[in-house]
């Protein structure tokens, strides 16, 4: 907090003057100049009594309690003047909220149409949630998941998603972690899948890759063997998964065909091993084609990464699934295995 100073305080002026001009200027200016010049006062005095405590060193402690102690009980004596943890973590997620609604009131965030499902339940986590218990997601991918492109890290789409969450379900504990590095497809990622992922024994794991296999002329194939090992590894250690497929932009769309068979890869390890998928290129061609929004509105100038608003709309729409299908666990919702993936092309 700021305050107005009616004067300017000299070094040369000791803490019990400053505090008596305090008092006799709190009678000729405005209340709020006063309390002003009295806090002032008191910040000088402390200052100090903390400067003259430091030459003289502290008296000895008759009670024998530590000298940790006794500083506690003086911190409870003179609590400082900030917020609890948990009202900081409250602030910060208040924040958050607000620049998303700040994205979305430019541009709205709408849900996309036709042929898209839902991926279908994620038993982890439903049962987690309803037991209580900590939820862990971690958010595993290339640059879109570091959050390239952002202005700011709590922009990134894994941040925008825990807001959401933390929303949504305010009293449980979930912890959203970030595992994006750019530059990486499946042979760079599985490498690290042990560490970075499994280790950290997750609830749910959003796999995001594909693009720079795109990118990288690299066989997809390939890259659909290596994918569909690393989500039987993440099954087996008992968590749910969402894959999510390359994004629709102007770089990706440079190799139509390849990305074309990437995204219908995807889809049937989704399926084979009954795993969800987050159709990212189909809902981002839908912004374009079906809401008419130019492509620079939701991709940066480099023609391959997302923006603010794209992150936050991502992050949103992924979120809406994954509290639907939350619900659909927690209404006893019997989801056939053959509609857990969505069919986007």
């Amino acid at each position: 907090m700021s305050f107005l100073r009616p004067f300017c305080l000299t070094p040369s002026l000791a803490g019990p003057a400053i505090a008596a001009l305090a008092l006799l200027t709190a009678a000729a200016v405005e209340p709020a100049y006063a309390q002003a010049a009295q806090q002032a006062a008191l910040s000088e005095t402390s200052k100090s009594e903390s400067a003259k405590a430091e030459n003289t060193g502290p008296a000895a402690p008759s009670t024998g309690k530590t000298e940790q102690g006794s500083v506690a009980a003086a911190d409870q004596a003179n609590p400082p003047p900030q917020k609890s943890l948990t009202d900081q973590a409250i602030d910060k997620v208040k924040q958050v909220a607000k620049s998303a609604s700040d994205v979305f009131g430019r541009v709205p965030c709408l849900p996309p149409k036709g042929s898209i499902k839902s991926f279908g339940p994620l038993p982890h986590v439903a049962g987690k949630l309803a037991a209580g218990e900590p939820v862990v997601i971690v958010a595993f991918g290339s640059s879109s998941t570091a959050g390239f492109g952002t202005s700011s890290p709590e922009f990134t789409y894994p941040n925008r998603l825990a807001a959401q969450l933390h929303r949504q379900y305010p009293g449980a504990d979930i912890t959203v972690i970030n595992r994006g590095r750019g530059g990486e497809d499946a042979p760079e990622m599985i490498k690290r899948l042990q560490s970075e992922v499994i280790d950290m024994k997750p609830d749910l794991v959003i796999w995001q890759v594909g693009t720079n296999a795109v990118l990288r002329n690299l066989d997809p194939d390939e890259t659909a063997q290596l994918v569909q090992e690393g989500v039987a590894r993440i099954q087996a250690a008992g968590a749910d998964l969402v894959l999510v497929d390359p994004q629709y932009s102007p770089k990706v769309t440079e190799h139509q065909e390849s990305a074309s068979r990437m995204i219908k890869l995807l889809g049937k390890v989704a399926q084979l091993r009954h795993v969800g998928v987050f159709p990212r290129f189909e809902v981002m061609r839908q912004w374009h084609e079906k809401q008419a929004l130019p492509i620079d509105s939701f991709v940066i100038a480099d023609g391959l990464h997302m923006n603010d608003w794209g992150y936050a709309c991502f992050a949103q729409l992924l979120g809406d699934d994954i509290i639907r299908s939350v619900g659909q666990i927690k209404l006893g919702v019997n989801v056939p295995s053959n509609v857990q993936s969505y069919r986007p092309m």
